[in-house]
């Protein structure tokens, strides 16, 4: 009976500690999260990259467009400030890990292999890849089978969907990467290439801006690819919180009403250099 009340004993003991030790590391965990640290400082530090129209520089030199303002809703929900990093795109998740930014608001489409590296929130949105080609060197081009030959050359964003989106269903095309879509387009309206490729609405709105050298080869993107917030791995409160952020907005329309100005308008047009 003694060694019974003595391992009843034990037992509870041990339950006793590993409940405390749990509790201690729930608390370290939430200590330690992004959320948290973002809360104590009293600023949220983006990682980000120019992409008209998600992040641009106005005529004063501040960042406007669509994710800037998700980014700066999301920190003045948070009753915080939003810093934004610019960083190069084939970069910008190294970044992340070494702690540069708190956190990647830039268009950044949730893949696979991104997943292993980072941890990413549902998605707040939808893109797809679209083409703008020029007219000379793409004259009679008006489907995608069209840039899938030999001897086209297309362009992209080094480290994008869109770069692995060229690759995958333009294999017999040849392809040239850029660290930026301006040097990609530049190369266009050179007429080095045939063709850019990069997330809509991009490629619609260099057509307008270039109608005697651009034109949209089809109006249809050719992939649908869900947009989300990345964080680094393990920090499930932060997940948890943005998650409930992107359903909130979503429901009151807002994100939907910021991406109809920043996507389907060019009320903005005259805010940039």
């Amino acid at each position: 009976m003694h060694l019974f009340k003595s391992a009843i004993l034990i037992l509870i003991l041990l339950f006793t500690a590993s409940d405390a030790w749990s509790s201690q590391i729930r608390s370290q965990l939430v200590q330690e999260s992004t959320l948290e640290q973002i809360m104590k400082r009293g600023v949220m530090r983006v990682g980000m990259s120019t992409f008209v129209p998600w992040a641009m520089q106005n005529k004063e030199g501040n960042f406007i467009g669509f994710e800037i303002d998700v980014a700066q809703r999301l920190a003045s929900d948070m009753g915080v400030k939003a810093e934004f990093i610019p960083t190069r795109w084939s970069g910008i998740i190294p970044a992340l890990l070494t702690g540069k930014f708190d956190i990647i608001i830039g268009g950044m489409g949730i893949k696979p292999d991104r997943n292993l590296k980072v941890n990413f929130s549902m998605p707040y949105d939808y893109t797809g890849m679209s083409i703008v080609a020029h007219k000379e060197n793409a004259r009679g081009f008006s489907s995608l089978e069209d840039f899938n030959k030999q001897g086209v050359t297309v362009a992209a964003r080094l480290g994008t969907t869109a770069a692995a989106a060229a690759d995958s269903f333009l294999p017999e095309a040849s392809l040239r990467l850029f660290d930026d879509e301006a040097q990609a387009v530049q190369e266009l309206l050179n007429g080095r290439v045939h063709a850019v490729v990069a997330s809509a609405p991009l490629p619609a709105f260099q057509a307008l801006l270039h109608p005697e050298r651009l034109f949209l080869p089809f109006e249809e993107t050719f992939t649908r690819e869900p947009i989300g917030f990345a964080v680094r791995k393990g920090d499930f409160d932060t997940i948890n919180f943005l998650d409930n952020w992107i359903r909130f907005v979503q429901a009151e329309g807002w994100l939907e009403q910021r991406k109809k100005y920043w996507f389907e308008t060019r009320d903005w047009a005259d805010q940039i250099r």
